[in-house]
């Protein structure tokens, strides 16, 4: 599954990526977003992220649980 997050929504220029597992609804907590970034489940750009203050900016693709999130 494909999810385009827009940073625009934000006025920033990054997001931290577990608050961006968290606002897209990938996981339903921080909590277990953390959890999942301190296992290995996460990567940003097809590498394993164990950051979880990591900055996501645009055009940055993250792939967890199946799904690819893509930042616009």
């Amino acid at each position: 599954m494909l999810i385009k997050f827009s940073l625009e929504l934000l006025e920033s220029d990054h997001i931290e990526l577990v608050k961006l597992l968290k606002a897209t609804g990938t996981f339903s907590s921080g909590g277990t977003a953390k959890l999942a970034i301190s296992e290995g489940k996460v990567r940003v750009d097809g590498v394993v992220e164990s950051r979880k203050a990591r900055k996501i900016t645009r055009g940055q693709k993250v792939q967890c649980q199946g799904s690819t999130i893509q930042v616009v």
